[in-house]
């Protein structure tokens, strides 16, 4: 799969801990959260065309613990990881996340999915502990890649209508 869309997230700081990313998905709400939380759809967009999943380890629900693993064509190997605190399905989902190569920067990930006239609007809400771990997440190169993936998930949602 390919991305092929030019329709972007916006990335915004609301305070000094915090990162807003904001995308609108030409498709209904229950598509784009089962690509959020369903194994053998995650692995179809998480790459961003950029690594190869190595592996998903998902709980879904609360107290529920969740892990993405990958190697970069590179040959870097990584993950994230982290546990559910909040699930309504549709609608919302709220997890710790760990980025295995900062193991002491846990960050809390609150992402809702809003649908009007048939579009999903999505918003994720991740918010450090710290400033300096926030802006090593800001240069990191994270946003060229989330981008990829988030145009990748798009194209399997509307595969799916």
């Amino acid at each position: 799969m390919t991305a092929t869309n030019d329709r972007r997230a916006t990335v915004t700081t609301p305070t000094d801990t915090q990162i807003l990313i904001t995308r609108e998905f030409d498709a209904p709400r229950d598509l784009v959260y089962r690509a959020f939380t369903t194994p053998e759809l995650l692995r179809r967009w998480w790459h961003a065309n950029r690594s190869e999943v190595t592996g998903v380890e998902m709980d879904v629900r609360v107290g529920g613990r969740w892990r993405w693993a990958a190697k970069a064509f590179n040959g870097y190997e990584f993950a994230f990881y982290g546990e559910y605190r909040e699930v309504v399905p549709d609608e919302r989902l709220v997890t710790t996340e760990t980025f295995s190569g900062v193991p002491d920067a846990q960050a809390v990930n609150t992402t809702t999915f809003v649908e009007k006239d048939g579009r999903t609007y999505l918003e994720m809400l991740v918010e450090h502990q710290t400033k300096a771990n926030r802006d090593g997440h800001l240069q990191s190169g994270m946003e060229d890649g989330m981008q990829d993936a988030l145009a990748l998930l798009e194209e399997l949602a509307r595969e799916q209508v």
